[in-house]
């Protein structure tokens, strides 16, 4: 029993209004049908998967390295091809799947690979409709019985011969493929499905999709400066009046240091010394606040977007509290930060240690990303 999956990629996706394919979007750093692709070659059940393509969509496709087939006119016409081409592969039943359903599980797939084991020529997932349904246009003409309604999903299967002699019988245009085996009398089973897998056809299906594949990422920065002779110290790209300074290679800001920390530790980045190196002449007197921003341009190259901030100075001089407005406001404008989003506070440790002995000044950040 060669079970083979079919994943239908060759539609325009028009009502989405996108200039590249729906089914080709960028979704948590892979195409939408990458995922659906990748959750069938997982699958121990799966023999083989193709790709039914557009030769409009070329440039996209051509990035994906898997078996594929040119579609047809209409669904029907697409399938059709894939099927016949799985089935010349040997294949004895097929799982077609639309590539615009990126969330599909295993469990879903199980329950449509057992009841064809069962002896079923045709299976379905389904999820049921809790919504109350009426029926009319402008005003309401009636109510019917949901008790009895079902939403149809994908992947469904079938024996491919069954499904072939379906389409070579009723030769019509349908809008799922288990239609065919409905009109040629075949009985198609229905198996539970998953309300994640939803298929993405409008813009705020496709920012689901998207939320859904974003993590939540926390990174954390912890820097230590010592405190020296001098006219002033920085602190969150704020020079501080008084006589110390900070000692570093650059100008010593350890806000930013730690916030910089706390921002690659998000990113997965590594940490501020692999960027910006003490030994590296380039960062000599430099100011941190271009640290922070470097920091920013990796973030939005890498699609990541922050959250918030947090970051705690440790000190028992100079005194934050007049400060810490200042501080809070260039922080805000160095990270596009709502003012809510960022957090500053200040604290001593009771004289103990070398912040307490006024030797130096340390600080801690967090941030939270998304992406």
């Amino acid at each position: 029993m060669k079970i083979s999956s079919l994943i239908v990629a060759a539609g325009s996706g028009e009502r989405f209004g996108s200039q590249v394919p729906k089914q080709y979007l960028s979704l948590g750093g892979r195409m939408v049908v990458e995922h659906s692709i990748n959750a069938f070659r997982s699958h121990a059940e799966i023999a083989d998967i193709c790709l039914v393509v557009s030769p409009k969509h070329t440039e996209y496709f051509s990035k994906i390295d898997i078996p594929h087939v040119m579609g047809g006119a209409t669904r029907s016409e697409s399938v059709l091809a894939g099927v016949q081409a799985l089935k010349s592969q040997g294949a004895d039943y097929v799982l077609i799947h639309d590539a615009a359903r990126p969330f599909i599980s295993h469990p879903v797939i199980d329950s449509v690979v057992d009841a064809l084991k069962s002896g079923k020529k045709g299976v379905i997932p389904v999820v049921a409709c809790v919504d109350t349904i009426k029926t009319g246009g402008e005003a309401v003409t009636g109510t019917v019985d949901r008790a009895t309604l079902n939403r149809v999903q994908t992947p469904q299967g079938f024996h491919i011969e069954t499904l072939l002699a379906a389409y070579d019988q009723c030769n019509t245009t349908y809008t799922d493929d288990a239609q065919a085996l409905e009109a040629m009398g075949v009985e198609v089973g229905m198996v539970v499905g998953c309300e994640d897998t939803f298929k993405i056809t409008t813009k705020d299906d496709y920012k689901r999709a998207q939320q859904m594949v974003e993590k939540i990422r926390v990174g954390q920065g912890f820097d230590v400066h010592q405190l020296i002779d001098g006219d002033g110290v920085i602190l969150g790209g704020v020079k501080i009046p008084c006589n110390m300074m900070l000692k570093g290679h650059s100008d010593a800001d350890v806000v930013l240091h730690a916030l910089v920390d706390a921002m690659l530790g998000a990113m997965g980045k590594g940490d501020i010394g692999q960027h910006f190196s003490p030994s590296d002449e380039r960062w000599k007197g430099a100011d941190s606040t271009m640290f922070v921003k470097q920091a920013m341009t990796w973030m939005e190259e890498g699609g990541f977007l922050l959250q918030n901030a947090d970051i705690t100075i440790i000190c028992e001089a100079p005194k934050i509290g007049p400060h810490r407005d200042a501080i809070h406001a260039q922080i805000a404008k160095l990270l596009k930060l709502a003012p809510q989003d960022v957090n500053i506070k200040a604290t001593t440790t009771e004289k103990l240690g070398f912040t307490g002995r006024g030797e130096g000044i340390a600080a801690q950040a967090v941030v939270c990303m998304r992406g």
